[in-house]
């Protein structure tokens, strides 16, 4: 360990220091020397370790009545191993000689006052803080990684507050400290050392916007605890008081990770010398805190609560939609949420206004749902609604004339766990719509993208969506999960598949069996008129190599092969150059474990069924899933959406600890 301070001696008077344990200190027998003297020799009384460091080439450690050369560059490191128990009653003698034999020709001493002096925090990660002697500066990712992880307090524990907890400067719960990490300061050390020294809490200008801390006194009342550095407060002088050996603090998060800020954040302590001016710091011990990054959830996690509205406006009711949805969440044996008209006022694209994450610390672990910009009839849904103790709220703003539709969070998902060319994404990869690379077209806003990017976590992939009406990501794939070794499949909508089928039932003596049959004010299509209509196959040429250039980018990115994807067979049109789905969109599914809610598509029947759904069946059943196709077709698919459009799903969050990431 490098030295921390040097200090001087002199021949003519002692010498006073105080010594941090565990820290070493570099004694300048130099500075003033006896003249003649050519060797020296350092004594130190119980509780002080000396040791010397020199080159042993050119040096040979004394033995007897012999001494150390001052000539040589001989080094005297001094360290104390615990706190005074009274000031100066530690004491370090060096004693000088010359060529003759005989005594001293000047003695130096130092006194020393021990102090225990440590700034500490779950460097270890084990929920706990622990001693540490160790690098408390450097924060390092991986399994063998350490540091310290900080929550960002975005949730709201007071029921009285309309506030996220991390706007206030004051305790408004003691819930709220759980949310918070413990940081403890050990200040051990003669009471009379501290009438002349003091303890002084230090956090940059920059850092004081993204972290809070606590001064925690004990009780069970809120003004026992008081924030002592934060946006307002750069340093606190720690009222220290008289035999205490602790002082305990708690840390907030007040920010992610984002563009204009890497996730780090730190926090030093400073022994003081107050008799001198200016104020000389005589030791400073620094932490370090990565912010906890917000983490998505894929289809393979266990579902937790599925949001859908109840909505009833000029298309009608969504009443036996909702009534099927609650058959299939019974099945999945997860809770179900209705947002009632009043708060969703007349918006059901419950997936488009928000996106459930969560965010862990060894100590802690809640959701976070993540805001869209979009800012439709269900704009304070997320803020007034899920917000609360323990459900944090995040989002990332963009002015609403820069507002897309890409923006939506029906645009944004997340694969399952996956490895590229050896490189391992526990967490999955986010995926998000974007225009075609190198064009002009709608994209998601940048904010929204860097945030993500930010996480580190879950790498961003950008995907080509802007050939579609709507732009969204879940228009044409999703992730269902299997039980067998790979954990998933990827779906993606597949037109060469549908006419492929198609095809293939015409082969069959069925080419007159119709689109659209039983469905009321809907022209029927047979799969003869399907197949012959050109417009349609010209259409569906051009969809199915945009899928296909997505294809590509989906094995390259998440390192699939061909066996990983299944193709669902769907049809689209376009409208002004843009595809929408020609019957409802079997991919845009709500997945909740093995039981998957499917757009009801109403193909052709054949034999007293949807060919469309026995395919889906015959693609899907033996992965272990099982197929419960919803009417959606008036609710949602006429007004371009589907059942993921209508719904959202919290899950459970990954086993994994993000902290073991190598990103």
């Amino acid at each position: 360990m490098a030295p921390q301070r040097a200090v001087q001696l002199s021949l003519k008077k002692p010498t006073y220091a105080v010594c941090v344990v565990g820290i070493e200190t570099y004694v300048d027998v130099y500075s003033a020397v006896p003249k003649g003297a050519e060797t020296f020799r350092v004594s130190g009384s119980s509780g002080v370790e000396v040791f010397m460091v020199y080159n042993t080439a050119q040096v040979t450690e004394p033995t007897g009545e012999a001494h150390w050369p001052l000539d040589a560059g001989v080094d005297v490191i001094i360290s104390v191993d615990a706190a005074s128990k009274a000031l100066n009653d530690l004491k370090v003698k060096v004693s000088y000689f010359g060529q003759q034999k005989g005594g001293a020709l000047g003695h130096s001493v130092l006194y020393l006052t021990g102090a225990d002096i440590s700034l500490d925090v779950d460097t270890g990660r084990t929920g706990k803080v622990k001693r540490s002697h160790g690098d408390k500066k450097t924060w390092r990712w991986g399994p063998e990684g350490y540091g310290a992880v900080l929550l960002v307090n975005c949730d709201r524990d007071s029921l009285r507050s309309r506030e996220i907890d991390l706007t206030s400067s004051q305790l408004t719960s003691l819930d709220d400290l759980q949310d918070m990490a413990p940081m403890v300061l050990s200040c051990d050390g003669p009471d009379e050392l501290f009438d002349n020294h003091k303890l002084v809490l230090n956090v940059s200008l920059s850092d004081s916007r993204r972290v809070g801390v606590f001064c925690a006194r004990g009780g069970n009342s809120l003004s026992d605890y008081k924030q002592v550095l934060g946006p307002q407060h750069l340093y606190y002088e720690v009222d220290r008081h008289p035999g205490e050996r602790k002082i305990s603090f708690y840390v907030e998060g007040l920010a992610f990770p984002d563009a204009d800020f890497l996730g780090l954040v730190s926090l030093s302590v400073s022994l003081v010398d107050s008799k001198t001016l200016p104020e000389v710091p005589q030791f400073t011990d620094t932490v370090t805190f990565r912010m906890a990054p917000w983490i998505m959830t894929p289809n393979t996690q266990c579902p937790l609560e599925l949001y859908v509205c109840s909505v009833v406006d000029s298309h009608g009711s969504n009443e036996k939609f909702l009534k099927d949805v609650s058959d299939l969440v019974l099945k999945a044996n997860c809770k179900l949420i209705v947002c009632p008209h009043v708060e969703n006022r007349g918006d059901r694209w419950i997936q488009d206004e928000m996106e459930f994450g969560y965010i862990e610390a060894p100590h802690k672990s809640f959701p976070v749902v993540f805001d869209s910009p979009r800012d439709r009839g269900l704009k304070y849904f997320p803020y007034k609604r899920i917000l609360g103790p323990d459900f944090g709220y995040v989002t990332s703003e963009i002015p609403f004339a820069d507002v897309s539709d890409l923006d939506s969070f029906g645009n944004l998902e997340v694969s399952p766990p996956v490895t590229v060319e050896g490189k391992e994404y526990p967490l999955g990869r986010i995926l998000i719509g974007s225009s075609f690379p190198k064009s002009g077209g709608r994209r998601m806003g940048k904010v929204v993208i860097d945030f993500l990017k930010a996480q580190q976590v879950q790498a961003p992939v950008e995907l080509f969506t802007d050939w579609l009406f709507v732009g969204h990501v879940d228009e044409f794939l999703s992730f269902v999960p299997t039980s067998d070794q790979k954990g998933f499949r990827l779906l993606l909508a597949s037109p060469s598949a549908c006419f492929k089928l198609f095809q293939e039932k015409k082969e069959e003596g069925y080419g007159e069996a119709a689109q659209f049959d039983g469905l009321k004010h809907q022209v029927k299509r047979s799969i003869n008129e399907m197949l012959e209509d050109r417009r349609l196959r010209n259409d569906n040429l051009y969809v199915q190599r945009c899928i296909d250039w997505n294809r590509e980018v989906l094995k390259r990115e998440l390192g699939l092969t061909e066996r990983d994807i299944v193709d669902i067979p769907q049809l689209f049109f376009l409208n002004n150059s843009y595809a929408e789905p020609f019957f409802p969109d079997m991919v845009n599914m709500v997945v909740l474990d093995k039981y998957l809610g499917i757009p009801k598509p109403f193909g052709p029947i054949i034999n007293g069924g949807c060919c469309l759904e026995e395919k889906v069946r015959s693609l899907l059943e033996p992965l272990g899933l099982c197929c419960i196709f919803i009417d959606d077709y008036l609710s949602y698919h006429k007004m371009l959406g589907e059942i993921h459009c209508g719904t959202n799903v919290r899950r459970k969050p990954f086993p994994f600890k993000w902290w073991h990431v190598v990103p």
